[in-house]
């Protein structure tokens, strides 16, 4: 059986070759009638474009860069080998894919970038890990390179809405603030918080939601600093935070990750033996699942297929069939969702449990 290309395809349809490559590259040039069409009789033929002909009319690699974060443990590492996957799945359905490459700190990513832009011709770039102050974003903008980031702009004074360059991220605050809010409906007065040292965003964002919390429950702000550690991610120093908070009086604590939460949740059932751990952690790992740990999860996947979604659309637009494809949201702001896998008693005493 012959194989099928562009213009045996065109022939057997009665179109152009042209509205082919349209179909293909540009589907919002094509009238949806058409389109179908087209799209039944190449999956139907089994034909692919080839790539070599699509780089030189495009005058691009079809390669994005992707730095590999380093993962402190095999519990929250997980979120980052969710993204991976998602993210090299979607690329590979729109003809790209990544090229990875490890850097020690932000200043030897940038040096990555300008390697990969000459040696390896990458199209763009996808960021993750934005934080306050960050260098990746102005070296890229500055340069005109594509890129999207997962994880949107920190700024005591900037809104992220109006920043220059997309991102998505997860709204971590709302989480953890339905996390505190729901400990407060079953009549814990002290809810703890355990989270990162300030200035990494995404912590400070999820200790943001827990503090608005109970500020709008009538907590006062000299209660709310005694409840709160912010420590190192890991287990045992969300073990040894914990002891502490139980001590200022926590009943229930909300974590900014799984792995606080593992340590904080042992704490817990000793201190409080007749009761499950009123602990949530983040992320809802693997882990988080098998052990029955309540987690905040993040909508990962949909994370990475819209970051691949921005940073295709920066690219389509510099080619004459991309121009003018409908645009996906420059900043979009996923939400959170709490999975809950322990009951815990509505009303009653919280502060008498356990005691003799």
């Amino acid at each position: 059986m012959a194989k099928t290309t562009l213009v045996t395809l065109a022939d057997s349809l009665g179109v152009s070759r042209q509205t082919i490559s349209n179909v293909i590259n540009a589907p919002h040039r094509v009238k949806p009638a058409t389109r179908e069409r087209v799209e039944a009789a190449i999956a139907a033929s089994g034909y692919r474009p080839s790539a070599a002909a699509r780089q030189l009319r495009t005058r691009r690699s079809m390669n994005l860069g992707l730095r590999l974060m380093p993962v402190h443990d095999g519990i929250n590492g997980s979120i980052l080998d969710r993204f991976l996957h998602s993210l090299t799945e979607t690329a590979q359905r729109e003809g790209y894919r990544l090229t990875l490459f490890s850097a020690d700190s932000d200043a030897d990513e940038i040096g990555q970038y300008e390697e990969l832009l000459q040696v390896a011709d990458i199209d763009g770039f996808v960021i993750t890990g934005t934080h306050h102050g960050d260098r990746r974003t102005a070296w890229l903008m500055d340069r005109d390179i594509p890129f999207a980031a997962f994880g949107r702009p920190w700024s005591e004074t900037e809104d992220p809405f109006l920043s220059r360059h997309a991102w998505v991220d997860v709204d971590g605050g709302a989480g953890t603030a339905e996390a505190t809010a729901l400990f407060l409906a079953e009549g814990h007065t002290s809810v703890g918080f355990l989270g990162w040292p300030s200035g990494s965003g995404a912590g400070d964002d999820r200790r943001a939601g827990w503090q608005r919390t109970l500020a709008a429950a009538g907590v006062g702000t000299a209660r709310i600093l005694e409840l709160t550690a912010s420590i190192d991610d890991g287990i045992q120093t969300g073990a040894v935070a914990t002891r502490h908070l139980i001590a200022a009086g926590a009943t229930a604590i909300v974590c900014a990750s799984d792995s606080l939460a593992l340590g904080a949740a042992a704490q817990l059932r000793e201190a409080f033996p007749d009761r499950p751990a009123a602990v949530t952690g983040f992320d809802d790992t693997p882990v988080a699942a098998a052990v029955g740990l309540s987690s905040v999860a993040q909508p990962i996947e949909d994370a990475a297929r819209h970051a691949i979604a921005v940073l295709t659309h920066q690219l389509a637009e510099t080619t004459a069939a991309g121009a003018g494809a409908p645009a996906p949201d420059k900043h979009l702001l996923l939400p959170a969702t709490l999975a809950r896998r322990t009951s815990y008693p509505l009303g009653g005493d919280i502060s008498t449990v356990g005691s003799s």
